[in-house]
């Protein structure tokens, strides 16, 4: 190489631009670091960080023909740097028994929370997409079994006196929606 610039000068302008990318980098990070965990995570971590103990009330329906109550516990607690909620869940009763998972956070390019139910009686994830409408948590989500559309609604309520309660509604095929179960839950 002629005029000045040899095989020493490259590497040297080279080596400044990759510690110039990883300075950048590392000041990137550093600022999303102190951004999180974020304001719409904070406050669904206010709500629902702890230990709950709830009863499910199922209304008789066609899921459940002769309804009934089950008893329960779940925890929640925060995922990974704040940016999820966790919440595992196990109840028992006549309607039977189930256990599951729901990770919850916050999706910022749809502006909405989501949210991916995982449970024993069903493969796959469920998934939500919700947001606050007014102080009410409202989740949706559909699925097709068969040749049915059904779409789920939940909405949850948080109580000042540290309860919530949570009712979940089912349309199959753009029907009339009918409550599927209504949750009340207590911090222990």
């Amino acid at each position: 190489m002629s005029g000045g610039w040899g095989w020493k000068s490259v590497a040297v302008v080279m080596m400044g631009g990759a510690v110039l990318f990883s300075v950048i980098g590392n000041l990137k990070a550093q600022e999303q670091k102190a951004a999180l965990p974020l304001p719409e995570m904070q406050r669904l971590a206010k709500q629902y960080v702890g230990t709950w103990n709830y009863t499910e009330s199922y209304p008789k329906s066609a899921f459940y023909p002769s309804g009934g109550v089950n008893t329960g516990v779940y925890t929640s607690e925060l995922g990974p740097g704040g940016n999820s909620v966790i919440n595992r869940f196990k109840s028992k009763g006549p309607v039977g028994a189930s256990e599951g998972l729901i990770v919850m956070t916050w999706d910022a390019k749809a502006k909405r929370y989501k949210a991916y139910v995982f449970g024993d009686s069903f493969a796959g994830a469920v998934v939500q997409t919700g947001e606050w409408e007014n102080d009410v948590l409202v989740y949706r989500s559909e699925m097709i079994a068969g040749a049915t559309k059904i779409e789920l609604r939940n909405v949850t309520k948080f109580g000042e006196d540290g309860k919530l309660t949570s009712d979940e509604y089912s349309s199959a095929n753009g029907g009339a929606e009918q409550l599927l179960v209504h949750v009340e839950a207590v911090r222990q």
